[in-house]
């Protein structure tokens, strides 16, 4: 039963927030799929139920999503647009250290990154992620890491770890 109740319990707020309806119909329905998706894919996506089920990294997920949203992705695209504008572009990968340890959190970092506009993560190992850069202002990969990586990481870190 490892990991049921922290997946039925994300795909019901999933579910609620997609449809925008609190009707009894709805509640009742999305009550339904979260738990047979809880019954389904719970054990596969969650190793450790008191971590999952933590609500200080609940709320750390939504204020980094509100951050990611209403910052990150701001910057990111009136960046790209003024590269686009004005040409300004220097288009590189760059090896990026990466400082967090678990597979979720790479994989948040990683996605972060890869959602952001002008940045796509083409390569990850252990240590190290390779990002395809749309402006490689710098290749020393502490640089690179402060720019690009270094606040998804932050969040990752109370998030996952």
């Amino acid at each position: 039963m490892r990991g049921v109740i922290p997946t039925a319990l994300l795909a019901f707020i999933t579910y609620i927030l997609f449809t925008g309806s609190a009707t009894p119909y709805d509640l009742a329905t999305g009550a339904i799929v979260a738990i047979a998706v809880g019954l389904l894919a719970g054990k596969f996506l969650v190793k450790n139920d008191a971590k999952a089920l933590n609500p200080a990294r609940w709320l750390w997920l939504g204020a980094y999503f509100l951050w990611y949203m209403l910052v990150a992705e701001v910057k990111s695209h009136i960046d790209v647009m003024l590269r686009i504008i004005t040409g300004n572009v220097k288009p590189g990968i760059v090896k990026v250290p990466i400082d967090v340890k678990t597979e979720y959190a790479k994989t948040l970092v990683a996605n972060s990154i890869t959602n952001t506009p002008g940045t796509v993560v083409v390569d990850m190992d252990e240590n190290y992620i390779y990002v395809n850069w749309i402006d490689t202002s710098t290749e020393d990969p502490e640089e690179a890491r402060s720019e690009i990586s270094a606040d998804f990481e932050k969040y990752a870190k109370k998030i996952f770890e």
